[in-house]
C-alpha cells in the first residue's frame, strides 16, 4: 500500500474551519429554542399543539438525512457542506413567520431537514480530518457546537428581554450566521468522490453497524434529552426547590457536557473510544442512581453533573466510530444520526409519560439502567479505535503527515 502525504497546515485549517461550522450550527439551534414562547404565541397554538409540531424538526431530520451522502458525491464535499450549511441557517427565519400549527409544522420539519442534512455533511468531514491527524477531535468538535447553542442562547435570551420581534431577530440572526458559515467552508477539506466510484443511493437502510452504534448513541441522547427537559422539573416537584435553583440545575449540566466535550479528545488519544464511553458508562450511572436516590438538591445537581459528564464524549464517538464502520461513511453517519435524532424525540415524551403513570423517580430509573448500557455496549466502538489511522511524525520544519500505511 502507498503512502498518502497530507499538508499539516491544509489539514489544520480544515480543522479550524469545520469546527466553526460546528459552532455555527449550534448558534442556530440555540437562537431558535429561546424565542420558542413568542413563536408559540404567534402561531396561536396550544401547549399541546406545540408539542405536536416541535416533533417535526426530528421526522424533517430522519427523512433528509439520507440524502446528504449523494449530495456530497454530486457535489462535493465542501460546496455540499456549503450549501448545506445555508440552508440551515436561512432556515432559521421560517418557524416564526409561520401563522397556525400547519404552516408551523411545515416550518419545523424543513428546519430539521435542512438541519439533518448540514448535520451528517459536517460529521464527515470531520471524521475525515480526524483520520487525516491520527488523534481524536470529534469530542472537540461537539464541544464547538454546544458553545455556538450556549452563545445562540445566551443572544436570544437577550433579544426576548428587550421584547424584540422573533422575525426580525431570526432574520439578523440567520443573516449572520450564514455569513460565517460559507466563510469558514472555504477552509474545509475539498474532497471528491473517485472516478470510478459509484454514487450511494439517495435512500438506503444504515448498515447493521450503523445500528450498534445507533444503539449507543440512544442510550446517551435519552440521558441527554432526559436531563435537559427534565431535570428542573426533577428538583422542583420532586425535591421541592425553588425556581431558580431548579433552572440552575440545568445549566450546569449544560455547561459540564460542553466543557466534557472540549476538553475529551485528550481522554479519548490516551484511552481509545471504548474505555472512554465505559469509564462514562460508569459515570452515568452512577449520576443516575444519585439522583434517584436523592432526598435533597446537592445530591440531585451532583447526580446530574455526573451524568452530563459521562455521557459528553459518547455522541462524537459514534459519530467517529460510523465514519470508519463501512464503505460509505456518509450513509453510516446518517444511521447513526437517524437513531440519536429519534432518541431525542422520544426522550422528553418517554419520560413525562412514565412520571405521569408513577413518578419522575422511576422516570429516571429509566434513565439509570440506559446509561448502564454504555458500559455494556461500548465494545461497538472498538473498530474507531482500531481503523484510526497512525500519524508518522515528519522531520522539524516540516509541514507533510504521512499516515503509517500498515493495516
Amino acid at each position: 500500500m502507498s503512502e498518502v502525504v497530507y499538508d499539516l497546515r491544509e489539514v489544520r485549517r480544515a480543522r479550524y474551519a469545520v469546527a466553526s461550522v460546528f459552532a455555527v450550527h449550534g448558534a442556530v439551534t440555540g437562537s431558535f429554542a429561546t424565542r420558542v414562547p413568542w413563536i408559540q404565541d404567534h402561531a396561536g397554538v396550544s401547549a399541546g399543539q406545540l408539542g405536536l409540531a416541535l416533533a417535526f424538526p426530528a421526522l424533517g431530520a430522519s427523512v433528509a438525512m439520507p440524502v446528504a451522502g449523494s449530495i456530497s458525491h454530486r457535489f462535493g464535499a465542501r460546496n455540499a457542506l456549503r450549501g448545506l450549511i445555508a440552508l440551515w441557517t436561512l432556515a432559521l427565519t421560517l418557524p416564526a413567520l409561520a401563522p397556525n400549527l400547519l404552516t408551523l409544522c411545515l416550518a419545523l420539519f424543513t428546519f430539521g431537514a435542512t438541519a439533518g442534512m448540514a448535520d451528517v455533511a459536517m460529521n464527515a468531514l470531520g471524521v475525515e480530518v480526524e483520520n487525516r491527524l491520527g488523534r481524536s477531535i470529534m469530542s472537540g468538535l461537539h464541544g464547538m457546537w454546544s458553545a455556538g447553542a450556549l452563545i445562540g442562547s445566551a443572544a436570544g435570551t437577550l433579544a426576548a428581554h428587550l421584547g424584540s420581534d422573533a422575525r426580525l431577530h431570526h432574520a439578523l440572526a440567520a443573516a449572520t450566521l450564514t455569513f460565517l458559515g460559507i466563510l469558514a467552508c472555504r477552509w474545509v477539506l475539498d474532497l471528491q468522490p473517485a472516478e470510478d466510484e459509484e454514487p450511494p443511493p439517495r435512500f438506503a437502510l444504515p448498515p447493521r453497524s450503523a445500528l450498534l452504534i445507533g444503539a449507543v448513541g440512544f442510550c446517551a441522547v435519552f440521558a441527554e434529552g432526559a436531563s435537559l427537559d427534565w431535570s428542573a422539573v426533577y428538583l422542583r416537584d420532586q425535591l421541592g426547590t425553588s425556581a431558580g435553583l431548579a433552572a440552575a440545575c440545568t445549566t450546569g449540566f449544560t455547561l459540564t457536557m460542553a466543557v466534557a466535550r472540549l476538553a475529551g479528545d485528550k481522554v479519548v488519544d490516551r484511552y481509545g473510544a471504548v474505555r472512554t464511553v465505559r469509564s462514562g458508562g460508569v459515570l452515568a450511572t452512577l449520576g443516575g442512581v444519585l439522583i434517584v436516590v436523592s432526598d435533597g438538591p446537592a445530591l440531585a445537581m451532583t447526580g446530574f453533573a455526573l451524568l452530563g459528564l459521562g455521557i459528553a464524549v459518547v455522541v462524537p464517538l459514534c459519530f467517529a466510530a460510523a465514519g470508519r464502520s463501512g464503505s460509505n461513511p456518509s450513509l453510516a453517519i446518517a444511521g447513526v444520526a437517524t437513531i440519536t435524532y429519534t432518541s431525542g424525540l422520544v426522550a422528553p415524551s418517554a419520560i413525562g409519560g412514565i412520571a405521569q403513570a408513577t413518578s419522575l423517580m422511576v422516570s429516571f430509573c429509566l434513565v439509570t439502567v440506559l446509561s448502564s448500557g454504555l458500559v455494556v455496549f461500548a465494545r461497538v466502538l472498538r473498530a474507531g479505535d482500531r481503523d484510526r489511522p497512525k500519524i508518522t511524525r515528519p522531520a522539524a520544519g516540516s509541514d507533510a503527515a504521512v499516515p503509517d500505511p500498515r493495516p
